[in-house]
Formats: C-alpha cells, structure tokens, sequence
C-alpha cells in the first residue's frame, strides 16, 4: 500500500532498526501467548465501571473465547435508568469481538467504563482465567450470582443521629434488627428473595414461601429491641 509522505520523511535516508522484539507474550487460559490480532484473545475476566457524576456504578463479567465475547454478566447500582441500559448491553454484548464491544455505544457511562476496564484487563493478560488450561465454561459467570441468581447487594444507610440501618446483603433483604441493651446491632431479620421466589416457582404457597425464606443472623433472638430499619 502507498502511503502519502512529508516532504521531510522523503528527503531522509533508511536506518535499519537493530532492537526488534516481539510483543510481550501475556497468560491466557494456561498459555504465554503473544497476541498481535482480536481473535487471539481468550479470557474471563471481571471489571468495574462508574459514570462521570458517580451516581452508580457497573460491574461488568465477559468470557472471551476467540476474541468473541461469549457470555456477558452486567450488574449495575445506584441509578434506576443503569438498570434498563444494563438490559441493553446484555442484548449488544455477545456475539460482538472485544474490539467491537469497546467502540459501541453500551447506553450507559458506566458500563461503558466497565468495558475500557475488562478490555484492558484482558488485553494485559490479567483474566482471572489466565492460569486456567483451557479457560471457564460459558456460563461461569452464573456461579458469582450464587444460589437463587442474585446479585451480591450491600445497602446500609448510616447517619451520625440515627446510627447504621442495615438493609439488605448477601443474605437477603433485611427485615428487623436486633438491638442490645445498649442499642447495638446484635443480629438481624432477612429474607432471602432468591429462595423465595424459587419456592413460589415449585408451587409453594406464598405464605409459607415467606416463613421458608426467613432467617435470622447473630444474636437475633437474643435481642432486648427489634427495629424496622426502613421506619424506626
């Protein structure tokens, strides 16, 4: 291919380049790999992404096999409109080369962060299945949602009047509590949503879903006070 040069290069003579190495080989799923095209990249990796006024963030889970993003987990919090653009990156990622998936519009800023994030991650070899012979399955990424496939949420408001509510974690949705005799968080009231609606599934009626996804964490029940943390 002919190139338009300056008139400054053209005048120059050719010095042959002594010091010639190859691209740094990087991990990939058991291998030291030198990676010079899209389609060399293979990997699972996590990333986490924020938007520009910080009102939420996205963490964002692909499996690349082939340069192709194969399986894609988005988990967004913070901003109610992240969520429904979380639903579009799930339509526009898979299927598109990591390449691709970095110069598209992914509707949200945050997401689209998550994207430069994983992208370099990858592009460094620093997956977490770099050390991985033959990578993770499609579908890996299912296992960070853990039983009842929800994402791990932690919410808990605190102020200096008021003191911490906590209202929802890994267990579940927080419902009570528990407070010793001097007001300290002892315990607390969950339920765990995945299980519940996994019971409503089966047919089980709602009622006793409920009771079934009930649990209690601490010294719950040695509580002198239950609060609601949402009201009280």
């Amino acid at each position: 291919m002919e190139y338009e040069y300056a008139h400054e290069i053209k005048e120059m003579c050719s010095v042959r380049k002594g010091t010639n190495h190859d691209c740094a080989p990087i991990p990939q799923e058991g291998k030291w790999t030198s990676v010079k095209e899209v389609n060399q990249i293979n990997g699972f990796t996590n990333a986490v992404g924020g938007c520009a006024p910080q009102q939420g963030a996205c963490k964002l889970t692909l499996n690349i096999k082939n340069g192709i993003i194969e399986e894609a987990l988005i988990e967004t919090i913070g901003c109610s409109g992240m969520t429904h653009s979380a639903c579009m990156a799930g339509e526009i990622l898979p299927g598109r080369t990591v390449l691709e998936a970095l110069n598209t519009d992914l509707v949200c800023d945050a997401i689209n962060t998550a994207m430069r994030e994983a992208f370099l991650q990858i592009a460094y070899g620093r997956s977490q299945s770099a050390y991985s012979e033959g990578g993770l399955p499609v579908g890996a990424s299912m296992e960070d949602l853990g039983k009842g496939k929800r994402s791990q949420i932690g919410t808990v408001f605190s102020s200096r009047k008021t003191g911490p509510r906590y209202l929802e974690n890994m267990e579940g949705y927080i419902l009570e509590l528990g407070l010793d005799e001097n007001d300290e968080i002892i315990g607390y009231k969950y339920i765990n949503i995945g299980k519940f609606f996994e019971d409503i599934e089966k047919g089980v009626p709602i009622e006793a879903a409920f009771s079934k996804g009930v649990k209690t964490y601490g010294r719950f029940d040695e509580a002198v006070k239950k609060i609601n943390p949402r009201k009280e």
